[in-house]
């Protein structure tokens, strides 16, 4: 079979699982190190929430500069057995697994760890530089298959349906993991040592699936991309230029920053929520964020079905409305409203599954109108500048969100001692991060969705642009 019929084809199941089982083992470490990394590093390691939070903002702010510079490397790559992106993902997936459980141990420096904090504070931070770099290295590129993998407006939504449906099961199977380590194993540091080992060795099998299952597409996309005659190489810097001049893009980025400071502000502080303002324990959180995370992956399917009928626009504007609700609400829920906070949590979550379907399925929108312009395919550097934006906010809230906690007076745990109990002021600065912090964030993300140009009409026509273009070439 031709490489441009396969291209031209329907892609097939087997494929689009394939596709999907990349952001599997990904998503499967990420949950872990979202929900639990700043409450591991205050309550098992002993970490100031300060310094915790700085830890957290290092790595995200290298993972940020290490994109850009990723997603163009990526562009550049050839290799006939692999294509551009797939080299990455193989000889990067065990490493970043090894470097993704180094996170969890707590090294013995000095006898007593609360003397002198710094030895563990800077093993954390090169060991979460490491972790950062090889998680851009797998995952970067993987992101960037999906304008390879189709050109077709609303088959990539469906294939963003089987990316985050992978994507959202792989953190309910890592909280069922969670739930089912803390309730057999007692002991803080061993908890989260075997629950690191499971996510490791899940997250790579999972990457190397997705890397034989999409060779034979992605291959075919690559002979015929280079059939084409390309114009000159535009300069990097010019290409940045190229990239922030691209209104719809800019649209994109900002949407999918607010969107997730919303989810990752919520998601680092609901288990200090959960345990000192709910007053349940730590086996108990799981089970609230598997109730986020499983009404995520069921709405997918809804929310990817009525893209098509309603467009992108409406899709994001009901689940967004849902999630503002329940963000607002947590704020004023009490400890014996266990009920309301599962409702809440419910409907969190069918906002949380159009933050991760609807802002990945514009970007490669944005990287057409961009073809069409420059004639260039640059999605290495659109996704790159895409997330390495997204993450600079993202350690900027982690940084907040740890020095909010220890100006409030949060206390850390040593291991050996007693929960703490918590002053006031913790409890009331933890209730304003998981309510009306987000809930900011929510609202931004739909005015800037409500200005959003590209329509599926505006599609349309730059898709038909690009095959007279092609059309012409080929005569």
């Amino acid at each position: 079979m031709s490489n441009e019929k396969i291209v031209s084809e329907k892609l097939t199941l087997s494929t689009k699982l394939a596709y999907g089982a990349g952001d599997f083992g990904p998503a499967v470490t990420s949950n872990i190190a979202l929900f639990y990394l700043l409450l591991f590093f205050t309550n098992v390691a002993g970490i100031p929430p300060g310094l915790a939070g700085s830890i957290l903002m290092i790595g995200k702010v290298w993972d940020a500069v290490n994109d850009p510079i990723v997603g163009l490397l990526t562009d550049k790559t050839t290799s006939r057995r692999w294509g551009r992106r797939l080299p990455w993902m193989f000889y990067g997936a065990i490493p970043f697994g090894l470097f993704f459980f180094l996170q969890w141990i707590v090294p013995q420096f000095t006898p007593d760890r609360s003397s002198n904090i710094w030895p563990l504070f800077w093993y954390y931070v090169v060991i979460g530089i490491f972790s950062q770099a090889f998680f851009t290295i797998v995952n970067l590129p993987y992101t960037a298959m999906t304008p390879e993998l189709t050109q077709d407006y609303d088959e990539r939504t469906s294939l963003n349906s089987f990316r985050f449906t992978f994507s959202i099961g792989g953190s309910i199977l890592s909280l069922i993991f969670a739930q089912v380590v803390f309730y057999v194993i007692k002991d803080p540091q061993q908890q989260y040592l075997v629950l690191a080992a499971l996510c490791t060795v899940i997250s790579v099998l999972s990457l190397y699936w997705c890397v034989y299952g999409t060779r034979e597409r992605i291959l075919a996309f690559e002979a015929q991309r280079i059939q084409l005659e390309q114009p000159p190489e535009i300069p990097f810097f010019q290409q940045i230029k190229i990239a922030f001049s691209n209104k719809p893009f800019l649209f994109v980025i900002a949407i999918y920053l607010f969107s997730w400071l919303g989810v990752q502000i919520t998601a680092t502080v609901i288990p200090y929520f959960v345990i000192y303002c709910m007053k349940l324990k730590n086996v108990d959180v799981p089970t609230v964020l598997i109730a986020v995370q499983g009404t995520a992956l069921l709405m997918l399917f809804l929310w990817s079905y009525l893209s098509k009928k309603l467009g992108k626009k409406v899709v994001y504007f009901l689940g967004m409305i849902l999630w503002i609700i329940a963000a607002a609400g947590l704020f004023f829920l009490q400890s014996d409203q266990i009920g309301l906070m599962y409702l809440m949590a419910v409907m969190a979550g069918c906002g949380v599954s159009t933050a991760y379907l609807i802002p990945w399925s514009m970007i490669p929108d944005v990287i057409e109108l961009d073809e069409l312009q420059t004639g260039q395919r640059r999605e290495g550097v659109f996704y790159g500048f895409m997330v390495l934006l997204q993450k600079f906010g993202l350690a900027f809230g982690l940084f907040l969100t740890g020095n909010a906690l220890q100006v409030s007076g949060f206390k850390e745990v040593i291991a050996g001692q007693a929960q703490q109990v918590q002053p006031d002021s913790a409890l009331f600065a933890i209730r304003i991060i998981v309510g009306p912090i987000p809930t900011i964030c929510l609202i931004i993300g739909l005015i800037l969705t409500f200005f959003y140009p590209i329509t599926r009409e505006m599609h349309a026509e730059i898709m038909l642009k690009l095959q007279e273009r092609k059309q012409n070439k080929d005569e």
